[in-house]
């Protein structure tokens, strides 16, 4: 079986060793990290989002699944740099100003990276003006905001009218979730788009920047 597929599978099962074990095997064989990436680690989070969509698998095993690709990224990673590879794109994302819930937040995360987004987490309870130094500074493609109580979802159409006002909401799509979030409050808002799960915040990103 091809290299590149036993690491696709390997990751699906959640085996991070084999993984690890797997994306060295396929490094010293000089296969290039970029193809490494995309055609064994995020082909195999594709299926694991696919699956995670219709109900096969389940958060456990989601990071389980995360943690494979997380093993394979580390080796990964440095190699990458060295070789300029291009990342899908840079992502920012974190929970709104009194909110607390990180698991949504972190699952959406851990798909991300295994797409091969680059994702830097600003965290929870986070206040409009941080979420608006991390688009100044870190200049990401997306800004992903998460609200898990209808009274915290307030807090995103403020971020959103604050990047207007600091001149930069041109520079980034937003897009919001969480559970009581809708794809009509998203427009209503002026978000750029909704995602109900880490698997479909990985399409509608994608489909963002393209």
């Amino acid at each position: 079986m091809d290299l590149l597929q036993k690491v696709s599978e390997e990751l699906q099962r959640g085996n991070f060793r084999e993984v690890q074990k797997l994306v060295q095997e396929a490094l010293d064989a000089r296969v290039s990290p970029s193809k490494i990436l995309n055609e064994g680690l995020v082909a195999g989070m594709d299926v694991v989002g696919e699956k995670f969509r219709k109900d096969e698998l389940f958060i456990p095993e989601v990071l389980i699944a995360a943690r494979a690709m997380h093993a394979g990224m580390e080796i990964l990673r440095p190699k990458l740099v060295e070789t300029g590879a291009k990342l899908a794109g840079k992502v920012v994302l974190g929970t709104v100003k009194g909110d607390l819930h990180d698991i949504g937040k972190n699952l959406v995360g851990m798909f991300l990276e295994g797409a091969g987004f680059q994702v830097i987490d600003v965290g929870i309870d986070v206040p409009t003006e941080k979420f608006v130094e991390a688009v100044k500074s870190h200049q990401p493609n997306v800004l992903g905001l998460s609200a898990l109580l209808t009274t915290t979802m307030p807090k995103m159409k403020e971020i959103i009218e604050s990047l207007h006002k600091a001149g930069i909401r041109h520079s980034v799509k937003v897009i919001v979730g969480g559970a009581p979030v809708t794809e009509k409050f998203a427009k209503e808002i002026g978000a750029d788009g909704y995602a109900s799960d880490g698997a479909s915040a990985v399409e509608k990103i994608r489909q963002l920047i393209e």
